[in-house]
Formats: structure tokens, C-alpha cells, sequence
């Protein structure tokens, strides 16, 4: 059986890959920074060491590497340029000279973020303008990862779902909450108000939908780009109330605000909504709708407390 080494298994898409590794073909090997990981072959391991880097691929000899680690928090990285440049670009940079050395290949995990979001449903073929740092980094990520003999980028957008390890949000480096979804229902939950921009258009991708394309990327015979994220292109408002519906819970408790209420630090793009045709095609899989991931999401949510029956 071909090993897959996971970095970042403990992340909401790293430990669904993690899950469903074995359907794929694969022995999961993981890689955990703070939390440790439930794999039986897992290992602390911080990217931005290039010498246990090289030295934990060379030790595994995986097929391929899933890099799913980077500061996500875009304000985090506008004010913490040095630790967002050392993990999102230099940490990629060590994995891809690992995967060289090793003849791996690397699936590497971008972002809908390295677009303007002035024109929406982008394609692979479109270029890229980012507008914050975290963007720049995401971006220089990839211009990295193109470099390597055998690569895949993976671009998804807004991800949610449950993550296996845990039944609440996961917090960032930043403090700030990662899994928009489960933030909102946790709110929803308390009987709380959510506030959603009602302005900023995405295409939200199902954490496991972007985990069977990664599994599928490993095996992928070619190189490129590729966008992995949900059909649906709506706003984060929409969303909401999406959620607030499907998990049955009152739609008035979801209130649609402008992004300049938020007073965010960094722009952000108004449509980054991506067009996925390139990949259902290549990987013979249908990436799903905000409805049918989130209609997944509830029924797997039986375990979870912000869930109802």
C-alpha cells in the first residue's frame, strides 16, 4: 500500500483525508504541530525546520504529501508578515525540496484568495490579483509548488464541516475561528444573533467533497491547477441563513451586514467564486452545492451538539 503523508492531520481537510485515506489506496502518515493526531504514524513536525523536514519525508518515502498547514487568518498575516511568509512560502519550499529528493508528488492546498474578486467564477486559466498578504503568500506558494517534477495545487473556498477530532470550532494562531459553519451554529445554538456579510460572494466547499479531490490529486498523472471548491456561488449571509435552515434553527437570528461594518484590516475580495468544471472532469467527481454539503454536514452532525436530530 502507497503511504500518504498528511501534514497538518489534525486540521478540519487534513483529518478528513486523514479518514478516507484508506478508501484511496493509501497508509496515512500524518504531521501535528501543536494537537496531536489520532494516526497511528504521526509526528510533530513544524515545516518551517527544513532539516526535519527533508529528514521526516526521507524516513517515509510517501507517494505523495498533502500540505494542508498555513496561517490562514488574513488580518493574522497582515500584522505577522515574517511568520506568514516563514510558513505559507518557506514551509512549502522545504516540503517541495523533500518531495524532489524523494521523487513524491506534492498536493498543495491554495486558496479562492489569490483572486481580486472583481469579476467572480474564475477559472484556472484566469490571473491571479491578490489583495492582502496572506494572499501574496498563498500565491508565491504556488509559483513554489509549480517548480516540483510532479505537483497538483488544489484551490477551495469558505471550507466547512465537522472536523472528526473535535465537535467546535478550531481556533487559528490568531485566536480567530477557522470553520465559518460551526462558528455560526454554535452561535444559532446559544439562540445568539449572527452577523454575516451580505456583500462578499464565495463558493463554500464541503471539507470531505475537498478531501476526495485531494485523495484523487495524489493520483492525478499530471500537473496543474485546479479548482476544488463548491458549486454554489453565494454570500456569506446566504450561507447562513442556509445553515440556520437546513439545521433548523430561526432565520431571524441571522442578520445581513456590509463588510465595512466589520472594520477588517485587510480588503477582501468582493466574488471569488471559482468555476470547477476543469476538476470534476479530470477526477471523475462532482463537487457539491451549498444545499447538498450542508445537507451532508447535518447528517453527520448527529454526534455534534449544534446539531439537531
Amino acid at each position: 500500500m502507497d503511504k500518504l503523508l498528511i501534514i497538518g492531520s489534525t486540521g478540519l481537510v487534513g483529518s478528513k483525508v486523514a479518514y478516507m485515506a484508506s478508501e484511496h489506496g493509501f497508509e496515512a502518515c500524518g504531521t501535528h504541530n501543536a494537537r496531536k493526531s489520532p494516526l497511528p504514524h504521526s509526528v510533530q513536525l513544524n515545516i518551517t525546520d527544513r532539516d526535519a523536514t527533508l529528514r521526516l519525508v526521507s524516513n517515509v518515502h510517501p507517494r505523495a504529501i498533502v500540505n494542508t498547514a498555513a496561517l490562514h487568518s488574513v488580518d493574522y498575516c497582515e500584522t505577522h508578515r515574517d511568520e506568514a511568509s516563514s510558513v505559507n512560502v518557506e514551509g512549502v519550499r522545504n516540503l517541495g525540496e523533500a518531495a524532489r529528493q524523494n521523487h513524491s508528488r506534492l498536493v498543495h492546498l491554495s486558496t479562492d484568495y489569490v483572486f481580486d474578486g472583481k469579476t467572480g467564477h474564475y477559472t484556472e486559466l484566469d490571473d491571479p490579483h491578490p489583495l492582502h498578504f496572506y494572499a501574496e503568500t498563498k500565491l508565491k506558494a504556488e509559483e513554489v509548488a509549480a517548480r516540483i517534477p510532479s505537483y497538483a495545487i488544489a484551490r477551495p473556498s469558505v471550507i466547512y464541516g465537522w472536523n472528526p477530532l473535535e465537535a467546535t470550532a478550531t481556533p487559528s494562531s490568531s485566536g480567530k475561528t477557522i470553520n465559518f459553519a460551526v462558528f455560526v451554529l454554535e452561535k444559532l445554538r446559544k439562540n445568539e444573533m449572527v452577523k454575516a456579510v451580505s456583500d462578499q460572494y464565495s463558493s463554500p466547499t464541503f471539507a470531505d467533497n475537498l478531501a476526495e479531490a485531494l485523495l484523487r490529486l495524489a493520483k492525478y498523472p499530471d500537473n496543474g491547477v485546479f479548482h476544488t471548491a463548491g458549486r454554489s456561488c453565494i454570500s456569506r449571509y446566504e450561507f447562513a441563513v442556509k445553515l440556520a435552515e437546513i439545521f433548523e434553527y430561526p432565520t431571524r437570528l441571522v442578520e445581513p451586514v456590509h463588510t465595512s461594518e466589520f472594520k477588517q484590516m485587510a480588503e477582501r475580495p468582493k466574488n471569488s467564486c471559482l468555476r470547477v468544471d476543469k476538476a470534476e472532469k479530470a477526477l471523475g467527481m462532482k463537487f457539491l452545492t451549498a444545499d447538498e454539503g450542508l445537507a451532508e454536514m447535518k447528517k453527520q452532525g448527529m454526534s455534534h451538539d449544534v446539531s439537531r436530530p
